[in-house]
């Protein structure tokens, strides 16, 4: 006979899981230690971000005198990949190979592509610090190559690791194992920029060079422990081929009309806003404010915490029964207010103002990005299409990720050129008035894109009816 449990176990273990949200995610075939484990291939994307779109696109700007333009568009192209996402997804689904496997072989590949990519980054930035150097072309079209491979490989390794958890996950645990794997991925965003501000406190191209090598090599035995023994072996698998259903029908009839419309126009308007100047956020900090690499390297921490805090409190909304596109535009006010704050910083020269409007662009766009994603949720109803609509409100949010960042960094250099000459007037120079026509622009995206949500926002009907089970931070991915 079994022995009866002590009552005092059992209310610790209920404390527990009220005390932490992602307790009760393990199972008897998935423990939380194995979970914990396959998460760490969200830390090696993480390093990846934050080298991508922190630290490196303020060192070639400052330090290496590299054209806005240009950075802008190499940070960019990463996202190239971005709206293939789902369609990586679909194709590792039905992935055949000999063994069995489907989520590994895309994931490994990817890795190795992230490894390609800093490989050959350290060579391209030695041939990009010298600018009267015959070879410099050499290093710009490097960096551009390393900068698409290791984009191209974080894309595939996150799509296909996000498969892999939810394939070992059971059904009722999957929202819960995607929610804990991107919180995962803020928190090492947040560690790297910590980590990277530290040790580039006293920079020097050599140790940026040190800095990107390790980041390549942690990428390798991060995946590699990530991955030892998630995904067995299966033969039937193996011995046959499933048939790959058509994906584009699917794809029309999701996006044809109605609320899904909408909101994917809402997506791509509030994304383009918040992110317009993510390839700006550290070197106008150093221009304009004079701020250290170790200093501007920390805003990505400022921005992960914001962007965490979100996440906390819209769990807190929508577990009382709140509504996602309510919440969203709530994000969207939230954005107008960080904007407004790191203009004034420009005009007061205060840090502190130009740190706290960080700070809001990260909880702004993590309000909206909950908002929005629990509506594309909402909008796959019994969960059939799941898969697809999440792939749609990421496909476009990668999208215009990409389209925002290539123009922030044009639209930076074309004001600063023209307000540089005079033709502005006498009041309108320097380097502050190229940042701020962008962050201006961004406020105008950002109407635009509460105008499109209001009636959804304001609408009591817009959004499904929830049962009793409602969504909270430890069901959102």
């Amino acid at each position: 006979m079994s022995q009866p449990i002590d009552p005092r176990l059992l209310a610790w273990r209920e404390l527990v899981k009220k005390l932490m949200p992602f307790a009760d995610v393990a199972t008897p075939d998935l423990p939380l230690s194995r979970l914990l484990r396959l998460s760490l291939f969200q830390v090696s994307i993480a390093i990846a971000m934050v080298l991508l779109t922190g630290t490196l696109n303020r060192v070639m700007v400052v330090e290496l005198g590299v054209p806005t333009w240009l950075v802008a568009t190499m940070v960019a192209l990463p996202l190239v990949f971005a709206p293939f996402r789902a369609l990586i997804g679909h194709r590792s689904d039905y992935h055949h190979s000999a063994f069995g496997l489907r989520r590994i072989p895309y994931i490994w590949f990817g890795s190795m592509l992230q490894f390609g990519g800093f490989a050959i980054m350290p060579f391209a930035l030695l041939l990009l610090a010298d600018s009267a150097n015959s070879l410099n072309i050499l290093g710009k079209i490097g960096a551009a190559l390393a900068f698409l491979m290791v984009g191209a490989g974080l894309h595939t390794t996150q799509t296909a690791g996000l498969a892999l958890a939810t394939d070992l996950a059971p059904p009722d645990k999957r929202p819960r194992v995607v929610a804990l794997l991107y919180v995962t991925l803020l928190l090492g965003m947040l560690l790297s920029a910590l980590l990277f501000g530290k040790l580039l406190t006293n920079f020097s191209q050599q140790l940026l060079i040190q800095l990107i090598q390790g980041a390549a090599v942690a990428t390798i035995a991060l995946n590699l422990i990530a991955l030892w023994k998630q995904e067995a072996v299966d033969p039937v698998r193996a011995a046959s081929r499933a048939t790959r259903p058509p994906f584009l029908e699917t794809w029309r009839a999701f996006v044809r009309g109605g609320r899904a419309s909408r909101l994917l126009v809402v997506v791509g308007l509030g994304t383009a806003g918040f992110t317009m100047q993510d390839i700006l956020l550290e070197p106008y900090g150093g221009q304009v404010l004079g701020m250290t690499v170790s200093q501007t390297t920390a805003l990505t921490a400022l921005w992960a915490a914001g962007t965490l805090v979100a996440f906390v409190l819209s769990g807190f909304v929508l577990g009382r029964g709140g509504r996602a596109y309510t919440l969203s535009a709530v994000g969207l006010l939230f954005g107008l207010l960080a904007f407004s704050a790191v203009i004034f910083a420009a005009t007061s020269g205060s840090v502190a103002v130009f740190r706290i409007g960080t700070a809001l662009i990260g909880f702004g766009g993590g309000l909206l990005a909950v908002g929005t994603l629990t509506a594309a949720m909402d909008l796959a109803g019994s969960g059939e299409h799941s898969g697809l609509a999440l792939g749609a409100w990421g496909a476009v949010q990668a999208t215009s990720n990409g389209i925002a960042l290539a123009l922030g960094g044009v639209m930076r250099d074309v004001v600063s050129g023209v307000a540089g000459s005079g033709a502005l007037g006498a009041d309108w120079v320097g380097p502050a008035v190229g940042y701020a026509a962008v962050y201006a622009f961004e406020m105008l995206l950002v109407v635009a894109a509460l105008i499109v949500i209001a009636p959804l926002a304001l609408k009591r009907s817009a959004d499904p009816v929830r049962g009793p089970s409602k969504i909270g931070l430890d069901h959102l991915p």
